[in-house]
């Protein structure tokens, strides 16, 4: 056996522990703790370093970029005794490697269980309905609180995400049942409405046109009751003109009168049911004469009123 030989390759491995003990070399995104005699002394950051042999030594690797870390599902109580599955994802990232290494044992541990407790905490505080529909808010209140008890361990928290929030399945029955509901009660209520519109509309119409008739019909009696009062008018005219000839001693005017009635009775004669046969008078000539007279008299008396209509609307119009 050759001792020289075994003597070199003894102090070539001495040499290799020895260069790799003192050389260390740090990769991208992590930094390392040096420790001498076990008590810290400095950090490494990426890069080449070169450390005291058998006196410094390693302590811990930091991981310094953000990290994931996956919050175990859990049965939480609301405020209103519901249960529902919680889950959830905390996004890390190492500021001070040295606090993160001798702050806290097992980093990673202690931040997953102070998710779980607050995240217990957070939606044990607030109703079912408000945990369904305010994911922002619980993500809100737990980052901060999580944010503010890693910050002594050199930690911060980036973001915290409720990934997943289900209630038992009796409580999503009911919840469908009650969506559907409100969607049914939602169709009627609409239903109603235009229900009613329909109605009110339909009455403002029946009571537009009932005005439109009651106005059409208002004028139409406004109307007659001008030319009854026009025909009154007229009447009156007349009788007072065939007064007035009668008091003067007319003839023609008692002929008026005399020939009036005479004309109403044998009108009502010859308008009877019962007769069949009118017999007219032989003194029908004089019939005639007394027409001629009325008719004379009914002319003066339009032609007196026509004047007295005239008379206002020129005194108007001065």
């Amino acid at each position: 056996m050759d001792f020289g030989l075994i003597g070199i390759a003894v102090f070539f491995f001495l040499a290799l522990v020895i260069v790799a003990s003192v050389v260390k070399t740090v990769p991208q995104g992590k930094e390392f703790t040096v420790e001498r005699f076990g008590r810290f002394t400095r950090t490494l950051k990426p890069g080449l370093h070169f450390i005291t042999p058998f006196v410094d030594g390693i302590g811990y690797k930091m991981n310094m970029r953000e990290r994931v870390l996956d919050v175990p599902n859990q049965d939480v109580i609301t405020k209103d005794n519901a249960t529902v599955s919680v889950d959830a994802v905390v996004f890390i990232q190492v500021l001070d490697a040295p606090r993160a290494a001798y702050e806290v044992d097992n980093l990673d541990f202690a931040i997953i269980n102070l998710s779980l407790t607050n995240v217990r905490t957070v939606i044990g505080a607030m109703d079912l309905d408000e945990t369904l529909s305010k994911r922002d808010e619980i993500n809100a209140r737990l980052l901060s609180v999580i944010d503010a008890a890693t910050n002594p361990w050199g930690v911060k928290v980036t973001r915290i995400e409720i990934r997943d929030l289900s209630p038992p399945m009796d409580i999503t029955e009911a919840m469908a049942r009650q969506m559907k509901a409100e969607r049914l009660k939602r169709a009627e209520i609409l239903e109603a409405e235009g229900s009613k519109q329909s109605s009110i509309l339909i009455a403002e119409g029946e009571k537009e046109a009932a005005i439109r008739e009651a106005e059409g019909r208002r004028q139409a009696a406004f109307l007659d009751a001008e030319a009854r009062e026009r025909e009154a008018e007229a009447e009156a005219k007349a009788t007072e003109m065939v007064s007035e000839a009668i008091s003067k001693g007319d003839v023609t005017a008692i002929n008026y009168f005399l020939g009036q009635k005479y004309v109403e009775a044998f009108g009502k004669l010859a308008t009877s049911d019962q007769q069949r046969t009118v017999i007219i008078p032989a003194e029908f000539s004089n019939i005639i004469g007394t027409i001629t007279g009325v008719g004379e008299l009914g002319k003066a008396a339009h032609e007196a009123v026509s004047d007295a209509a005239r008379r206002p609307a020129q005194d108007e119009s001065k």
